[in-house]
């Protein structure tokens, strides 16, 4: 249970990250993935990266800036601009289902408007699920240019959709549902220089 704790990468570095030890069972035709993060970088940057051997991107969630966020699915990509203002913590949740290719974006618990990307898709299973890199390869492969520098909390990963009322639920680690992976229950391994402070 790491409610009240987050990780704290310190510096740029080629391979510092977080491996989640947990895997989906079954392929997935719908999920949602929500985080917290802290950082003052402006350089393009990786938050969840879900590679498989087939595909590196197969979930991505990433920050080519400050005003823009990215979910990749299977190699695609669609984008959500967001305000650039002072640098504050940012909760982010973004759901994807394979029926409508529908993708959902959450930031700070408002609702962005929703967008289309890879309907039929399945996310395949056997993952490295990392945070903090970007994987070109299954688990590797990474680019210093793209490491996250600064602070990451409240990571949720779960197969099915989310409610704008349950990603406010998770914003404040409580969610309403029972998540593949979350922060009350979150089976990691640090490598490298990330450190996991109150």
């Amino acid at each position: 249970d790491l409610v009240s704790k987050v990780f704290v990468f310190p510096q740029e570095t080629r391979d510092s990250h977080v491996l989640v030890r947990v895997k989906p069972e079954q392929p997935l035709q719908n999920f949602t993935v929500c985080l917290r993060s802290y950082t003052d970088l402006t350089r393009p940057h990786s938050l969840f990266s879900y590679a498989t051997k087939a595909q590196d991107n197969e979930i991505l969630l990433f920050k080519p800036k400050p005003s823009e966020y990215q979910l990749y699915v299977g190699g695609k990509f669609v984008a959500f601009r967001v305000p650039e203002g002072i640098v504050e913590n940012e909760h982010v949740c973004a759901s994807w289902e394979s029926a409508t290719g529908i993708v959902g974006f959450w930031l700070n618990g408002k609702p962005w408007p929703r967008k289309g990307l890879q309907r039929g898709y399945t996310v395949g299973v056997e993952a490295a699920i990392l945070l903090g890199q970007e994987q070109d390869t299954f688990g590797g492969g990474f680019d210093t240019q793209q490491s996250f520098v600064g602070e990451m909390s409240s990571v949720y990963m779960w197969d099915s959709g989310i409610s704008t009322s349950e990603v406010r639920a998770a914003m404040y680690d409580s969610p309403s549902k029972a998540p593949i992976f979350g922060w009350r229950n979150f089976p990691y391994k640090t490598v490298g220089e990330v450190y996991l402070k109150p």
